[in-house]
């Protein structure tokens, strides 16, 4: 038996993935690389960034907010976006139904897991989406539209309910206020909660020491257990894959050795290495401690957007956004 992932931690890095073997088939390649590819792009302009000792994202969420975007965009702004969210040489179409395949392949089959996938609109009075704008974001991405009066102090309020229900209470606001300025909000919520196959028992969840990058240390209450894990030992880390249910879900726990540290590691997160890390998984038995952990993030991701091509989305003098609504006149 060996020990890995122990008090020793000098960081934390946690992923998940989730394998649609059944559906695998019907969701277009292009699409699952996009998306490979997208996610590390977003993740490393977010570590650019970085002001506290967290980063917790969810790329799948941006990307379906996108998207649904993504139907409304024209000519280079469009191109913009494509380029943004690697989905060059797709057409919209394409994109469409494999974000609608996707979300069919994700839906839970297992009854130990909850995944909740929830898309909205919300439109100011007096702003006509237009029709086919409105038709393919319902078809694909099954998304509710809803009209609201954004004068109304209640508004906010109004988003926000929606928001917690269909995050089960974890997210109880995204939006504080609504300025005359804003028309529209494109929401995307996704809720997950899985039991793990293997549970950490109460009793076995004690104080320990959890050491920190640059020698710092910190007590926490640690989790532990003893079985047969898929495990790998890479070149400069070492990582275990803990599965929710019966296996389709799995979160991704990896450790940068002492010596590297957590941003050298993190350096080195692109979808290449991600791929080659994947393979090397092997079934092996172990003690594992884990500190009892609770994260959160809060960020607006303009900037790093902007970064990765799409400012012009956000340039009200140049986006071109013709294909999803008109304004009314007087």
């Amino acid at each position: 038996m060996r020990r890995f992932l122990g008090t020793s931690l000098i960081a934390l890095i946690v992923c998940s993935n989730v394998a649609v073997s059944r559906s695998a088939s019907q969701v277009d390649n292009r699409l699952t690389a996009a998306s490979s590819r997208f996610s590390f792009k977003l993740y490393d302009q977010l570590l650019k960034r970085r002001t506290g000792d967290n980063t917790f994202v969810s790329p799948a969420s941006v990307m379906l907010a996108l998207a649904m975007t993504y139907n409304g965009a024209d000519g280079t702004t469009r191109q913009a976006m494509a380029r943004t969210l690697e989905l060059e040489g797709m057409s919209l179409e394409e994109v469409n139904k494999a974000f609608a395949d996707l979300k069919s392949a994700l839906a839970p089959a297992d009854p130990k897991i909850q995944l909740k996938i929830a898309n909205s609109l919300w439109v100011r009075d007096g702003f006509t989406l237009n029709p086919a704008f409105i038709a393919r974001n319902k078809q694909h991405y099954a998304a509710e539209i809803a009209s609201l009066n954004f004068a109304d102090p209640a508004a906010p309020k109004t988003i926000n309910t929606w928001v917690s229900r269909n995050t089960e209470g974890k997210i109880n606001k995204i939006v504080d206020q609504i300025s005359p300025a804003d028309v529209l909000f494109l929401i995307n919520a996704i809720y997950f909660k899985g039991q793990w196959q293997f549970e950490f028992k109460k009793e076995n969840t004690k104080p320990d020491v959890f050491r920190l990058e640059g020698g710092r240390r910190k007590e926490l209450p640690m989790m532990s257990q003893s079985n047969t894990y898929w495990y790998s030992r890479g070149k400069d880390f070492q990582s275990v894959a803990l599965q929710y249910g019966t296996g389709r879900v799995s979160m991704f726990i990896f450790l940068p050795d002492e010596q590297k540290g957590l941003d050298q590691f993190e350096k080195d997160l692109t979808p290449e290495n991600w791929d080659a890390w994947m393979k090397n998984f092997q079934m092996t038995p172990g003690d594992l401690l884990l500190p009892r952990f609770k994260v959160e993030w809060e960020s607006s991701l303009n900037d790093a957007l902007k970064a990765l091509g799409m400012a012009e989305a956000f340039d009200q003098g140049r986006a071109d956004f013709s294909e999803m609504a008109t304004v009314n006149s007087g």
